[in-house]
């Protein structure tokens, strides 16, 4: 595993963090409606999902399309080794995983892969690796391959709590300069997505919008209610470090949005973009 100080997560404790990132990963499947919806799969075989975490959606891929090899990668050597685990438990044969920062050049020959997934990486990147990692997919990704990236930005809810402790996790982002908002109050990421893609030379590049509606009596309001629980307490030591905000200011801001989101008036929508594009050759 690199060491500590390369690991730029947001989140350290990996062993409280993963149950968080299993549900986070079902709720947004679900949001976007699906694996890879907006994509033809036509002569798509080799599949790389970086920054992977608890495999879910490379796992779910492999079975659900077992003449697809799947390849995840992270940089947690525990989290691979759960996954690992995970493809055993479903006798999938489909699927392997390797421990790589996605932050570093990545270790596979070119054109080796036909399409390379990216889920919600505005937790370890930044406005200076953005570039270099789209440098890499380019390089991996056969003539014509696809690349598919999908982030979320802010929410926008009737809790005044839950827009601020939002908001100090944007200043911390923007203080590290992890985000591409231009005043620190988003997370900055998603509206850039088609613009980094053509300048890393993608080609058709394509957008499609999502929205979590996450409302109480909303079919994703508990999912989404028990990772908001989960990602502000874990994120209370990177926020205090980074952002203009006490912790006795945080603790009260974090209460309240547990109560807020639990009012049955309690009202939230937050959104996000899927982009794909195309390296240019092939067939």
């Amino acid at each position: 595993m690199p060491p500590e100080d390369e690991n730029t997560y947001v989140i350290k404790d990996e062993s409280i963090e993963l149950g968080r990132l299993i549900l986070q990963d079902k709720l947004y499947t679900q949001a976007i409606g699906g694996l890879f919806p907006e994509i033809d799969l036509n002569g798509i075989t080799r599949v790389l999902d970086i920054a992977c975490g608890p495999a879910g959606w490379a796992i779910d891929v492999a079975f659900e399309f077992p003449e697809m090899q799947v390849v995840g990668v992270d940089i947690s050597e525990s989290t691979i080794n759960y996954n690992f685990a995970q493809a055993r438990v479903r006798n999938l044969q489909n699927v392997t995983f390797e421990v790589m920062d996605a932050r570093q050049p990545l270790t596979f020959q070119d054109h080796s892969f036909d399409l390379v997934n990216g889920r919600l990486f505005v937790g370890f990147m930044d406005m200076e690796t953005w570039p270099k990692l789209l440098a890499e997919c380019w390089r991996i990704l056969r003539p014509g391959g696809v690349i598919r990236l999908t982030e979320s930005e802010n929410g926008i809810s009737n809790s005044k709590a839950c827009q601020d402790i939002l908001a100090y996790f944007c200043q911390a982002l923007a203080k590290l300069k992890r985000t591409y908002s231009s005043d620190g109050r988003s997370l900055g990421v998603a509206y850039m997505l088609p613009r980094l893609l053509r300048e890393a030379g993608f080609q058709e590049v394509q957008g499609r919008a999502f929205y979590v509606d996450c409302s109480y009596s909303a079919p994703l309001h508990y999912s989404t209610f028990r990772n908001s629980e989960a990602a502000y307490a874990l994120l209370k030591p990177f926020v205090l470090q980074h952002a203009d905000v006490t912790e006795e200011e945080y603790d009260q801001c974090y209460n309240q949005m547990l109560i807020d989101f639990q009012k049955e008036n309690f009202t939230s929508i937050s959104f996000g973009l899927t982009a794909w594009a195309r390296k240019p050759g092939g067939a």
